[in-house]
């Protein structure tokens, strides 16, 4: 059976998250429930959903990191031409495009609710 992914997120500033995975990396919404008391987003690019319920609670970005947190990765078929539409959203880089060791090239980024998102070449095994 195959498989896809859908990520939960509880940012504080659900607007912000909206504005950041549309207009940055391109994402749609498929529900927009951010007028009930339970503030609810889901947006969705290719097979990848991200849920994202508002909580009005202190984020612990630091905590969201690696090698504690959580390393969210995402992968493209174009890892430069992501890069590039990164940038031109004006998005800062946590590290821009590398060759890693285990033969990908991925570059990262955080989302406004700190979490930690890797975005790379896909794997071909």
């Amino acid at each position: 059976m195959d498989m896809t992914l859908r990520f939960e997120i509880f940012p504080r500033d659900l607007d912000a998250v909206m504005d950041f995975y549309i207009r940055v990396l391109g994402f749609r919404v498929t529900k927009d429930e951010r007028s009930t008391p339970e503030p609810y987003v889901a947006l969705r690019r290719g097979s990848v959903r991200v849920g994202a319920l508002g909580r009005d609670v202190p984020a612990a970005p630091a905590g969201r990191r690696p090698p504690t947190g959580v390393e969210l990765v995402l992968e493209v078929d174009d890892v430069a031409a992501e890069r590039d539409r990164v940038m031109a959203a004006g998005w800062p880089l946590e590290e821009d495009l590398q060759r890693r060791p285990w033969g990908l090239t991925d570059f990262r980024i955080l989302d406004p609710a700190g979490y930690y998102l890797r975005i790379t070449d896909r794997a071909t095994q």
